[in-house]
């Protein structure tokens, strides 16, 4: 097999060293399946025989931080690269089905392998051997199968974020998960109550931006209530409203497979409509409707983001963008003309850069209605570009950019509430183009609206 040039120049001084000491050492992980799958090495991983106080006597020369000492790990930083180096080693029971208990260091490749999570990640490399493949991680990583050491369920159990890890990869590498793997998915899951937010945060993301997301939320929706549970709400249950076919939770999953892979926009697609089933209601007709479930979705969501630990900005962005996705753009008598007043709104609401991931939002939103309210792709680009002009163009839409401020608001007796009160009758006058975005005409304006 060709030995993939590009992995870095420090994985190599790595091996080099532990070798040159004596020691067996292999790159093993996600670095060696990449290398296999043709495409760019990442993280090293080195495992070894060399017990960690070996490790560091042979890098004593370099900075070495023990980042995992009592689980074997020590990290290397050689030219700039870390280098996270692990003893060879066997586990012992894994109470929390998260960390084992005890571990033991060993002195075989192969008992180390045996404890690793899914034959891709298995295989070892080094340039003396090339690559040792003792669970048939190769021939997996060629038919592009998630599949677990041993038995899926005793994987799970000792390591429950590894039922996440699995759906991740196949989210993210476009791999299936075996069927062994499936079954134990499914049966484990709760096992994911054991695991700490920050870890269930991390791999979510790293899943909800994989290219076959849509895929994994539509065949384990179990496991993402697991996660999250106010999601339970949604499946299956129907929108019986004019436009929409799927009930809530299968147009959630549509919505987000059309959006591009990015983080804010994935997550507020996920989330835009978990509202739904609380703010339904019947009409005479026995149509239903959601009134007021984007505020409620938005709180629902501050609330799921503050218990996964999100950070305060991630969670602001995600709980904007849910909070305005039904935002109308275009004005009831002209449904396919995007308007720059509702434009210029939605843009003093949220500024220019969350409005177009907003447009993407509504976009993927529309999409996964009835086909026949669909907008087109024309609209949303014209949107768009309303957007990129409205900014060219200096146009005023926040506060900031009107010809007056605080300061002459509270010369005019304003004060309090009520200053920032005109100011915002300032702006949607300017917007809506009832006022003149000058100093004598905002003037006037204050003056002739004190009450």
């Amino acid at each position: 097999m060709r030995i993939n040039p590009d992995f870095p120049p420090a994985a190599k001084t790595a091996l080099e060293m532990l070798h040159g000491a004596g020691f067996e050492a292999y790159l093993i992980g996600g670095s060696v399946r990449d290398s296999i799958m043709g495409k760019p090495t990442g993280d090293i991983d080195v495992t070894t025989n060399a017990e960690p106080s070996a490790v560091e006597k042979v890098f004593s020369s370099f900075r070495v931080v023990e980042t995992g000492i009592r689980h074997g790990t020590v990290t290397v930083i050689i030219g700039g690269e870390p280098v996270e180096i692990t003893t060879y080693r066997s586990d012992g029971e894994y109470s929390d089905n998260r960390h084992p208990d005890s571990i033991s260091f060993s002195k075989s490749l192969s008992e180390d392998v045996r404890r690793r999570d899914f034959t891709m990640n298995a295989v070892a490399f080094s340039y003396e051997t090339g690559y040792v493949d003792l669970t048939g991680g190769i021939e997996d990583i060629r038919s592009k199968t998630v599949r677990c050491i041993g038995s899926a369920q005793s994987r799970f159990h000792e390591d429950a974020l590894r039922i996440l890890r699995a759906l991740r990869f196949s989210s993210v590498l476009g791999f299936t998960v075996d069927s062994d793997a499936e079954a134990a998915v499914h049966a484990c899951k709760d096992l994911l109550n054991n695991i700490s937010a920050e870890r269930i945060r991390e791999e979510t993301v790293k899943l909800l931006c994989g290219e076959n997301a849509a895929g994994i939320l539509k065949e384990f929706p179990d496991v993402m209530c697991t996660v999250i549970p106010e999601l339970e709400a949604c499946v299956g249950f129907e929108q019986k409203n004019r436009h929409h076919i799927f009930d809530v939770y299968t147009h959630t999953v549509k919505a987000l497979g059309f959006s591009r892979p990015q983080k804010d926009t994935r997550l507020a697609l996920l989330f835009h409509d978990i509202g739904k089933p609380r703010a339904a209601f019947f009409d005479k007709k026995g149509e239903m409707h959601f009134n007021g479930h984007p505020a409620l979705s938005a709180e629902m969501t501050e609330k799921i983001m503050t218990r996964l630990r999100f950070d305060n900005l991630t969670k602001q962005r995600v709980t904007s963008l849910v909070m305005y996705h039904d935002y109308p753009i275009a004005d009831l008598s002209d449904e396919q003309t995007p308007d720059r007043v509702r434009i210029k709104k939605l843009m003093s609401e949220t500024g220019a850069e969350l409005c177009r991931e907003l447009i993407e939002i509504k976009k993927c939103d529309n999409k996964a209605q009835k086909p026949e309210f669909y907008r087109g792709d024309e609209f949303y680009s014209r949107a768009l570009a309303a957007i990129d002009e409205i900014e060219q163009n200096g146009e005023c839409y926040t506060r900031e950019k009107l010809a007056v401020n605080g300061a002459d608001a509270e010369k005019l007796g304003f004060s309090g509430k009520k200053t920032g009160g005109i100011l915002k009758l300032c702006l949607d006058a300017v917007i809506e183009g009832r006022a003149e975005n000058s100093r004598k005409a905002l003037l006037e304006f204050m003056k002739n609206n004190k009450e």
